[in-house]
């Protein structure tokens, strides 16, 4: 038997049963649609957690042990977006008999203010600005000294040697604990002393492998450290392969369950239809082409139904890429999420094409339970039975 007459019995039998056909279609079409949005929706979700992380203040690459200011201009080149240069070293804060160690960082705030997120979490104040004397403290640094904006603290490597008397012109709050502990940020002009180590933070672009820049940093500055986000931040790295792993366990189940419905309904078609395949086996049908037939009808309903559903997976996705999902009442108290709680779904190869390939997988398993019913009974049984 042609496997063209096969597809033409298919589809006369799928229209026969049109009302079972629209119900089998919608099931399997609203499951692929759903999953496509869904799967792109965890994927923004990733973005957002990768975003709101590295753009709060360290960048997606953090470079150390650099060995003069100058050669961090050396990291700029196609791919990066841009390179911020830090000055850092401890001191010692203090306001009368108020003590607190800190790591002081010396910024240029034009371009801080540009590339990070870090001034936007300002409680109080302002930020610092160029080329003054002044201090940018997190608000529990400013607790434990008692100092407010507008007050004066000394800074210095040795209590009661002051090298410098800053003015607290801003106060923040980010909720992430290596910020907002032990840190304070001052105009790069206004760092005491030319001691300090040269650190950068690297923003990429959209798309740029960031292996791929890591090892030619590497290659330029041999001697300075270079880290990626996965290795300074291995908690959101994990928390985003989890998410993958959950995507994949949810597919699974749905079109799981989804196979078992369009097993058990093409098994009551099959019960229903069973004089035609007895007849059919008397005539001299072989088996393999009444298998054929089964998996063929089953085969054709979840492709074409496969397919209408990714494509208005890909229609739900377009409506939100560009508007974005704003979830910031449920995400005001994640680190993940500190910059924006707002959620752009983007459309990857295996949100699009997983979902309408497991349907389609799961969908040919299902024919073969009733496959195996008809092929099994002999003409005479099924005759006899109807």
């Amino acid at each position: 038997m042609r496997f063209g007459f096969i597809l033409k019995i298919s589809g006369l039998i799928l229209l026969r049963s049109w009302r079972a056909t629209v119900v089998l279609a919608f099931m399997v079409v609203s499951a692929v649609a759903s999953l496509v949005f869904l799967s792109s929706l965890a994927v923004g979700t990733n973005d957002a957690m990768i975003r709101n992380s590295t753009e709060l203040f360290s960048g997606h690459i953090i470079g150390t042990d650099i060995p003069r200011k100058g050669d961090a201009r050396l990291l700029a080149m196609a791919g990066v977006e841009r390179v911020l240069i830090r000055r850092q070293r401890q001191f010692l804060l203090w306001k009368e008999d108020a003590l607190e160690p800190v790591l002081l960082v010396g910024i240029d705030p034009v371009q801080e203010r540009e590339g990070t997120a870090l001034s936007k979490k300002t409680v109080r104040g302002r930020y610092v600005e160029a080329g003054e004397e002044a201090l940018y403290l997190s608000q529990d640094t400013a607790r434990r000294l008692q100092v407010d904006v507008g007050n004066e603290v000394s800074l210095g490597s040795r209590l009661g040697v002051p090298l410098k008397t800053f003015q607290v012109v801003g106060i923040y709050h980010t909720g992430i604990s290596h910020l907002d502990q032990g840190q304070a940020f001052c105009p790069m002009d206004a760092f005491p002393g030319e001691e300090g180590f040269i650190s950068t933070a690297v923003f990429l672009k959209p798309g740029t492998s960031i292996d791929n820049i890591v090892a030619q940093y590497r290659k330029i500055l041999p001697s300075a450290t270079f880290t990626p986000w996965m290795e300074f931040m291995p908690d959101l790295k994990q928390l985003i392969d989890l998410d993958d792993m959950c995507m994949a366990i949810v597919l699974t189940l749905v079109f799981s369950i989804v196979s078992v419905g369009i097993s058990c309904a093409f098994l009551i078609f099959t019960l229903k239809n069973l004089r035609e395949h007895g007849i059919m086996k008397a005539m001299g049908v072989l088996p393999i082409h009444t298998a054929s037939l089964l998996v063929t009808q089953i085969g054709l309903l979840t492709v074409s139904a496969a397919a209408f559903g990714t494509l208005l997976g890909i229609l739900a996705v377009s409506l939100f890429a560009h508007t974005g999902i704003d979830l910031s009442d449920f995400t005001s108290h994640n680190q993940y999420f500190v910059v924006s709680g707002v959620i752009y779904p983007r459309l990857t190869g295996t949100a699009l094409f997983a979902p309408p390939l497991l349907a389609v997988s799961f969908g040919s398993m299902a024919a073969v339970w009733p496959a195996l019913y008809v092929i099994r009974k002999n003409p005479a049984e099924i005759l006899r039975s109807v």
